[in-house]
């Protein structure tokens, strides 16, 4: 049986759904993390596991860092690290139920960036879906 993307994509939604309720736990009330500390803590696992991974599969590393498309890599890195640090900042000062949904509107965003950019098929049921997500933020998030 051929594995696809569909499980990995679902695991990844469950996961994420608790990221944010944890972080604003965490940071947050008398026992606080710091939301930077939040940052370096709970990407220092994330580190251990992508190494755990890398190590269990047998894929190389070093290899790939002189790769043509590993800029891209660092550019993703470097706006993986503004999104994390901003959303853990903004978990730490305001509630769950709307930093959540409007840090969503990634999602929408990414899919626009994949229409207009990398040529990905657009049609009419993505764009109902796109008004849908922000019509579905903006009841969500209460704005």
């Amino acid at each position: 049986m051929e594995v696809t993307y569909l499980p990995y994509a679902l695991l990844a939604m469950g996961a994420y759904a608790l990221v944010s309720p944890l972080m604003r736990v965490a940071t947050t009330g008398p026992d606080a993390v710091p939301s930077d500390v939040a940052v370096v803590i709970s990407n220092t696992l994330l580190i251990i596991m992508a190494i755990g991974v890398l190590w269990y599969t047998g894929q190389g590393f070093v290899a790939h860092l002189s790769s043509p498309n590993i800029v891209y890599v660092l550019a993703a890195g470097v706006f993986l690290g503004i999104g994390i640090l901003a959303l853990y900042r903004s978990l730490a000062l305001g509630p769950v139920s709307v930093v959540t949904p409007i840090f969503a509107m990634f999602l929408v965003f990414s899919s626009v960036i994949g229409f207009l950019l990398l040529g990905e098929e657009f049609t009419t049921r993505k764009a109902l879906g796109i008004v849908f997500a922000i019509l579905a933020v903006y009841f969500v998030s209460g704005a």
